[in-house]
């Protein structure tokens, strides 16, 4: 039996084995802590010692808890890369380094500039508001033109938000909420209109469902988007596939913007190859035109020139470069960008959640008991093998799920910071930070259910009316 364990384990790659370790540990730690009977514990210790010992022997370094081998990646086009270069597109993102993607390198690679200090000072000082948490934390952590915005703002003159959503499932899960809650406190600090575009023709194009379904979900995905507390009377949500047939301005600018990029400038952009439909080539336009104002006449009485600021994850920016580039050449103001991390999966932030694997996220239909067991059995953890070891060296919040969760959603900045000299120290269990996380995620998620129980298909239909706002232009 032995035997064919090592046989096995000799065809692992050392990522693979690294996983096999980490799995390993986590199974000792709950067979403790569920006082399993001390036989079964023993034999999990040693296959854990087996499992280090032989990764020790193909990588020649210690196992190292949220510290992955250096190892190659195979990306998107079939070529192999060194793991530093983090894949990030609209559709994949990768890395196998368990802190996750390296945002200072993305920054440097998309050309696009650091949200420092300053910056977040200067938006305090525009708006009268303590900056949100997600910029005092780093969440949103980069940024294009920002500054014109506040040049503008502070000058008295308007600009407007465009967010969005490819509604995929009929369920969305808390990483999809970070935009929109932080859209929220924009909206409500600068005062201005916002449009949130719902992509449910992308959705029809890339994945295999029917366009029915793409709206049905579409519609479903609004419910949850309006139950973060937009005010409907400065908020315009709209369906590619709805509003696009009813709204000449918008058709005109993706025309506009079809006819100056070429098929090489797309295929080099998202890499698309020739044997995409060629709805998938030209769907760059089209979450592209809610960048101008033109595309919403209702709301912007005709005019063009009001610039527009886009909150979204960073593996979106790819659309945004190409509209940016092409809007001095169709006579528009370029838009301006803030970028957020990704939201990692429970698994580890080196995984990507997906709406198909239930337990790589919390879902924001989830009861309180699917939330704690999720949690408990689910979240990476950055503990050490043994209370032992633990409580001598202390936990790595930098790979640890629950704390990085934490970090998106308790807002109290003393609490955080004394949850991560606690863990970091060996004096917080992983057990008890997981805790922490089911207790901060499980009111949350409530309240979130109980306001999205309040979205009738009435609400809906008002929010997705083209209408004029509650603002002059």
């Amino acid at each position: 039996m032995a035997d064919s364990l090592n046989c096995d384990l000799k065809t692992l790659s050392p990522l693979q084995l690294f996983e096999r370790v980490t799995e390993q540990g986590e199974k000792v730690r709950a067979l403790k802590a569920g006082k399993a009977p001390k036989d079964e514990i023993d034999a999990a210790v040693r296959m854990l010692l087996s499992l280090k010992l032989s990764y020790k022997t193909t990588t020649g370094q210690d196992y190292r808890a949220g510290l992955p081998p250096k190892d190659l990646v195979l990306i998107n086009n079939g070529t192999t890369k060194e793991e530093d270069e983090d894949l990030v597109d609209p559709w994949n993102v990768q890395t196998s380094n368990a802190k996750g993607v390296d945002y200072d390198k993305l920054i440097v690679r998309f050309g696009s500039s650091k949200i420092d200090t300053d910056l977040i000072n200067r938006i305090e000082r525009a708006t009268g508001q303590k900056p949100h948490h997600f910029l005092r934390r780093g969440i949103f952590f980069s940024h294009r033109d920002m500054d014109q915005i506040l040049d503008a703002y502070e000058n008295k003159k308007s600009f407007y938000l465009y967010t969005g959503r490819g509604p995929s499932s009929q369920a969305m899960h808390v990483g999809h909420l970070i935009p929109f809650m932080f859209t929220k406190w924009l909206q409500e600090v600068f005062d201005v209109p916002l449009v949130i575009q719902l992509t449910d023709d992308e959705k029809y194009l890339w994945k295999d469902m029917t366009v029915e379904k793409a709206y049905e979900y579409a519609k479903e995905n609004a419910k949850d988007i309006i139950a973060c507390g937009f005010d409907i009377n400065k908020t315009f949500i709209f369906s590619d596939l709805d509003y696009l047939g009813a709204s000449p301005g918008f058709y005109k600018n993706i025309v506009k913007v079809q006819k100056h990029v070429t098929f090489n400038q797309v295929k080099g952009i998202f890499g698309f190859t020739d044997s995409d439909c060629i709805g998938k080539i030209s769907f760059p336009a089209i979450q592209a035109a809610p960048s101008f104002s033109s595309s919403f006449p209702q709301i912007f009485n005709g005019k063009e020139n009001i610039q527009c600021l886009i909150p979204c994850a960073i593996d979106q920016d790819p659309y945004f470069r190409m509209t940016r580039d092409v809007a001095p050449r169709i006579g528009q103001p370029k838009p301006a960008l803030l970028h957020s991390v990704f939201f990692p999966a429970l698994q580890g932030a080196q995984t990507k959640m997906s709406a198909s694997d239930p337990n790589s996220s919390i879902f924001l239909t989830d009861t309180p008991k699917q939330i704690k067991t999720k949690i408990n059995k689910h979240a990476f953890s950055g503990g050490r093998d043994t209370i032992e070891e633990h409580r001598k060296y202390g936990g790595n919040c930098d790979v640890d799920v629950s704390f990085m969760y934490l970090t998106f959603f308790l807002e109290d900045d003393d609490r955080l910071e004394q949850l991560k000299q606690a863990y970091t120290s060996g004096e917080l269990l992983t057990g008890e930070l997981k805790k922490v996380l089911i207790e901060t995620m499980q009111p949350l998620i409530a309240a979130h259910q109980e306001r999205r129980k309040q979205v009738t298909d009435e609400v809906v239909k008002q929010f997705m009316t083209p209408r004029k706002l509650a603002f002059e232009f």
